[in-house]
């Protein structure tokens, strides 16, 4: 199986434009699949069949969530796809199994108080301070993806105009607009923090740790979860969370769908219809709380 695997890799990769974040999640679970397979003694896809794969997914059900299944099925469907397409196998095993249905939930997102309380924490007398809020600035104010915004370059960013360029999801590259308070922060971060975490080194990335190293996913997650504690906020928060008040608060503000898929870089719009949820759920909870004919007392 391992070719296949290998075969299939370099077709994401190079005709598909896959990030090497999802390469690796695919890999993850082709080899959790390779694991069982051999454990039934099949070492040829051409001889899988549609059991094998409901077989396999039951067995995860132990272990893993509805989503996570889904995700695994995905992998598998796509695998097999290419296989048929490659007419490495006359049949494609996964065609009829059925993608569970799951329940679609609601993100979180911060309302604009939360927003405005996790902005005051950052220290601004410290480079890292300035650092820090330049990032939450920013992805606040263009929904990036954290794996989005540790590859930006100085040669994407343009402050002038108000514009930032970004490569998303399959290296689909979008143009996302800066609002005033982005721009001041990202550029008082550029000007009076950044060589001072430099030091002596040189980076094209633009946001870095002290020392001149590129700003990793992890240590951007771990700063904002720090400044969501310092900000005495109890939701659960992470990088992400700051992508779903942007679109949020966009379509509360009145924004047409279609520009916030755009500006969030999803492929499909459906994606985007989730935060229409996150409206009215909030309308129907205000509507709730304060018309005298909907409470119970």
């Amino acid at each position: 199986m391992e070719v296949f695997f290998e075969t299939f890799n370099d077709y994401l990769k190079v005709e598909k434009g896959l990030s090497s974040n999802t390469l690796d999640a695919y890999s993850r679970d082709l080899r959790k699949y390779e694991y069982y397979l051999k454990s039934l003694g099949i070492n040829d896809p051409k001889k899988v069949v549609r059991k094998n794969i409901t077989d396999f997914l039951f067995y995860l059900r132990k272990d893993i969530s509805p989503v996570s299944i889904a995700r695994y099925l995905s992998t598998l469907k796509s695998f097999h796809k290419f296989l048929l397409r490659e007419k490495i196998t006359s049949i494609d095993p996964s065609d009829l199994i059925e993608t569970p249905k799951l329940e679609q939930k609601i993100p979180v997102y911060l309302t604009l108080i939360e927003v405005s309380k996790v902005l005051k924490v950052s220290n601004l007398k410290r480079p890292q301070g300035i650092r820090d809020r330049a990032i939450i600035e920013l992805m606040y104010a263009t929904g990036l993806r954290v794996s989005e915004l540790v590859m930006i370059k100085l040669f994407d960013i343009n402050l002038e105009i108000g514009f930032i360029k970004c490569k998303g999801k399959g290296s689909k590259e979008r143009i996302v607009p800066l609002g005033k308070a982005a721009i001041h922060f990202v550029d008082k971060y550029i000007n009076q923090a950044r060589n001072k975490l430099l030091g002596k080194k040189v980076s094209a990335y633009v946001f870095i740790a002290q020392g001149g190293r590129r700003l990793s996913r992890q240590s951007v997650w771990k700063m904002i979860k720090k400044i969501v504690r310092f900000a005495g906020i109890k939701k659960k928060v992470s990088p992400h969370t700051l992508r779903h008040s942007f679109a949020t608060h966009l379509l509360e503000g009145g924004a047409d769908l279609r520009s916030v898929q755009e500006m969030l870089g999803h492929a499909s719009i459906t994606t985007t219809q989730i935060y229409t949820h996150v409206n009215e759920t909030r309308l129907r909870n205000i509507h709730k709380e304060f018309h005298p004919r909907a409470r119970n007392d």
